[in-house]
């Protein structure tokens, strides 16, 4: 083999080479958006497998504590430890309604669900968006913002896309962060808890009446 023909060769060598380096790039981003979309995949399932069992849980509820109460115990129980309240909102004032799933967190000896005025529940409740920490401050929420910096809080306002009776406030301590699949969990379950509420302030009247 001449020189020339060496040379050829040497050309057809690096060119296959070059190809092989863009068919395996190729072939890890297929890869890697294969697993990426298997994980949304599976977080999905997750997020309708908690929301199927949450209305089976609270179907045929009739009573408002004793469906706060199961709706807090669920929310613990997908969160894996975290402090539940509701906040119901009533003319000119609201309703505080606790389920603790550990020993409340104290700030400067304040519990954080006494921080919130009828103002800010108001606004919480329609702000239709999850709020974080940040955003309840900026919306008012009573308090030294110091003294939350380990604390991991967000509030999910209970809507159906129209009214909102509240929302739920979850916290924990924030070496163990509130985010993600299971925090989108909570917010799908929202609408069916609207509904659930409104239905038992409905029949609370009906049911005084027959006792």
């Amino acid at each position: 083999m001449n020189s020339k023909e060496k040379s050829k060769v040497r050309r057809l060598i690096g060119r296959l080479k070059t190809e092989r380096r863009k068919q395996a790039q190729k072939i890890d981003i297929l890869c890697n958006d294969f697993i990426a979309a298997h994980r949304q995949f599976i977080s999905g399932l997750g997020v309708i497998s908690f929301a199927a069992d949450f209305y089976e849980s609270i179907a045929g509820v009739t009573d408002l504590q004793k469906l706060l109460c199961t709706a807090g115990r669920l929310i613990e129980d997908r969160l894996g430890g975290a402090n539940v309240a509701f906040f119901l909102r009533r003319r000119n004032n609201f309703e505080l309604h606790v389920f603790e799933a550990e020993k409340p967190i104290e700030m400067e000896n304040k519990r954080l669900e006494n921080c919130f005025t009828t103002e800010v529940v108001e606004t919480i409740s329609t702000s239709n968006k999850l709020c974080s920490l940040d955003d309840m401050f900026a919306m008012g929420l009573q308090g030294n913002p110091a003294s939350f910096d380990k604390l991991s809080a967000f509030a999910v306002p209970i809507n159906d896309g129209g009214s909102s009776p509240g929302f739920i406030l979850i916290y924990r301590s924030g070496r163990r962060e509130l985010a993600g699949e299971k925090l989108h969990s909570i917010v799908s379950i929202a609408p069916g808890l609207c509904r659930a509420i409104e239905s038992c302030r409905a029949l609370a009247p009906q049911l005084s009446s027959r006792k």
